[in-house]
């Protein structure tokens, strides 16, 4: 079963690579924003499904990201690998300096807390003119290579094998790092984490090193987003892009990485794609609402064909109870005892 899980995953990996050739530059571009979107999702899907804080709020560091690949590339430093690597610092960094806010908190406490955190920088962003150009956005048209030495990133098809290569290695680590007793040891604290504490385990530093890992990947996440457009604005991080990540996730299932590929990329396409004007917001809570009855744990979260076979299981007649018979009356013992008489 390894072997032949092994054996799909490439297939995918060389069915994608292959759209670079095979599809039409629109269809490409839509792609990349899947990827994009996807690597997002799989921050929210680490946070929510694995580390149990549910969050709103991964679109700050995405930000946060994003503005520093367009500030580097609008200083002509135009290596992708150093944008990548600078866009997961800050990220990190914005993570580690808000992880006390949100990792002391459960429940619809951190969904508050990291919903706020994402508005109020999408705010900043409006209003720091001088770094982030304001609500009018960044543009940065200079070409940009993977690694010195290499070709320009110019075409859909560079920028979609670029951004391909980013979300499948860093995917791939992810879903590595989670097979080993880290991914374990968040699972447990997600399960019971008065339990954890109790045994001794550093619960809050846990739950820290998930929130500055998902920052991180937030920040690769951003700094794709840039290269691949060359423009990022507040918008690129307002409410109804942190909603639509964390509907990709419950659609693809919160407890799976891939799931949250998958649940992204049906997103956009409903979005971008199948989708005639105005009609989005409402085939989008179709498709919630279709996912969430059938599969509640998502389209690849944990358990989730079981469920979804239990769901169209026939369900058995009701058996009527049998009645309950009624209590016998002992019998007088009259007759089975000797009388004195005869017993003389």
């Amino acid at each position: 079963m390894r072997f032949l899980r092994y054996l799909l995953t490439l297939g995918i990996l060389g069915l994608l690579v292959s759209f670079a050739w095979t599809l039409n530059h629109y269809a490409v571009g839509m792609l990349t924003r899947m990827l994009i979107i996807g690597l997002l999702a799989v921050s929210v899907a680490l946070l929510t499904g694995v580390a149990g804080l549910p969050t709103l709020g991964q679109t700050a560091p995405f930000l946060v990201g994003a503005y520093t690949t367009a500030i580097m590339i609008d200083n002509d430093l135009s290596v992708g690998v150093v944008h990548l690597l600078a866009s997961a610092g800050t990220g990190a960094l914005f993570a580690l300096i808000t992880a006390p806010l949100v990792v002391y908190a459960r429940g619809v406490v951190v969904l508050m807390i990291t919903l706020a955190l994402g508005e109020l920088t999408s705010t900043v962003a409006g209003r720091w003119k001088s770094l982030t150009h304001g609500t009018d956005g960044f543009t940065s048209w200079a070409p940009v290579h993977p690694l010195p030495g290499l070709v320009d990133l110019d075409t859909d098809a560079s920028k979609y094998l670029y951004t391909l290569a980013v979300v499948a290695v860093l995917v791939g680590v992810v879903l590595l790092v989670l097979r080993t007793p880290a991914g374990a040891l968040l699972r447990a604290t997600r399960d019971d984490a008065r339990r954890m504490r109790a045994s001794g385990h550093p619960v809050n530093g846990y739950l820290t090193a998930a929130y500055v890992a998902a920052g991180a990947l937030a920040g690769v996440a951003g700094a794709l987003l840039f290269t691949v457009q060359s423009y990022v604005s507040p918008g690129d991080g307002g409410f109804d892009v942190a909603a639509l990540i964390l509907l990709a996730v419950v659609i693809g299932g919160a407890t799976s990485m891939v799931g949250a590929l998958v649940g992204a990329a049906l997103v956009v396409a409903t979005r971008d794609w199948i989708a005639t004007a105005g009609h989005a917001p409402l085939l989008l809570g179709i498709l919630f609402i279709i996912c969430v009855y059938l599969l509640p744990n998502g389209l690849l979260g944990e358990h989730a064909a079981l469920s979804f076979l239990n769901r169209l299981r026939p369900k058995p007649a009701p058996v009527p109870p049998e009645p309950i018979p009624a209590p016998r009356r002992p019998q007088p013992a009259e007759d089975a005892m000797p009388e004195r008489g005869a017993a003389r």
